[in-house]
């Protein structure tokens, strides 16, 4: 079983986040993608979709989570199952920020609402 060194992770940057690839298909050979989001106080980021089911574990701070246009806050300890195809949007805490792992099947690919603008985020490959 490999063992990823932190110094191995890789960091994306969105104007509303870092993600850190933990394990994927290309970081490690997992069979899964396991990343962490970090968003400062007040970020939020934009409505989306993905193909496949999200797991969130909040580790730190706090957000609102907008999952089929109902509004769920989390706090640390909160996990959260998003399915697949499930309009969602995710606001920080206007001061603490959020962080949670998530958890998804490798090459996930997100899109607008709508179905377009369809990529697969280089954190779950």
């Amino acid at each position: 079983m490999p063992v990823i060194r932190h110094a191995e992770s890789r960091r994306t940057e969105t104007p509303n986040a870092v993600m850190t690839t933990l394990a994927s298909p290309t970081l490690g050979g997992a069979g899964q993608a396991l990343w962490r989001v970090d968003m400062r106080p007040g970020a939020a980021g934009p409505l989306h979709a993905f193909d496949a089911e999200q797991v969130w574990t909040v580790l730190e701070g706090g957000a609102t989570v907008e999952l089929e246009g109902e509004k769920l806050i989390v706090v640390p300890g909160d996990t959260v199952v998003i399915p697949a195809a499930a309009p969602r949007r995710v606001c920080a805490d206007p001061e603490a920020g959020f962080a949670a792992i998530v958890t998804a099947a490798p090459g996930a690919c997100a899109s607008a609402p709508d179905g377009t603008g369809k990529t697969v985020p280089s954190w779950t490959i």
